[in-house]
């Protein structure tokens, strides 16, 4: 695990900035977001999706910890983020106007696939070790994606 340090010090930090970009953004914005309620459950997404990034690069740097831990961790914690993300996502998708709902099934899906990455990441951390943290890694990137994307919509297309 030691090889992996490096990365998730990185991530850690990343989604860390990136977290405090978007509160920064929400409360420049903040009367503008207030009146749109789905621009809320956005920011709140953004966040949810940067705290799993942080939370689960917390849990990798612990020293010594066994695969089989990390998978029941990651497996445990991405449930609880796929279920906040996916009901968040509904409440906008059946919220917004019928020509926003093309994009908002869009970030629904790559929602979903981000957070269903780090379930399937924890599975195969259990099943074939550390070989898993592979599946994990793609679920910080499409995270990472997503976020930069909420936190421009909350920053620059809010006051389109």
């Amino acid at each position: 695990m030691k090889e992996w340090n490096d990365f998730f010090l990185a991530t850690a930090a990343g989604a860390a900035t990136l977290t405090g970009l978007i509160f920064v953004g929400i409360s420049i914005n903040l009367t503008h977001i207030l009146s749109f309620p789905l621009l809320v459950i956005k920011a709140s997404v953004a966040l949810i999706l940067l705290l799993m990034i942080l939370i689960f690069s917390a849990l990798l740097l612990v020293p010594q910890e066994s695969h089989y831990l990390i998978g029941y961790e990651t497996i445990v914690l991405g449930l609880i983020v796929w279920i906040l993300i996916t009901r968040a996502d509904f409440k906008i998708y059946y919220q917004s106007l019928k020509e926003f709902k093309r994009i908002y099934l869009f970030t629904l899906l790559f929602d979903q696939l981000a957070t269903i990455l780090y379930i399937i990441g924890g599975i195969f951390l259990i099943l074939f070790g550390n070989s898993g943290l592979y599946w994990t890694v793609m679920a910080i990137f499409l995270s990472f994606i997503k976020s930069v994307y909420d936190a421009w919509v909350l920053l620059i297309e809010i006051k389109r």
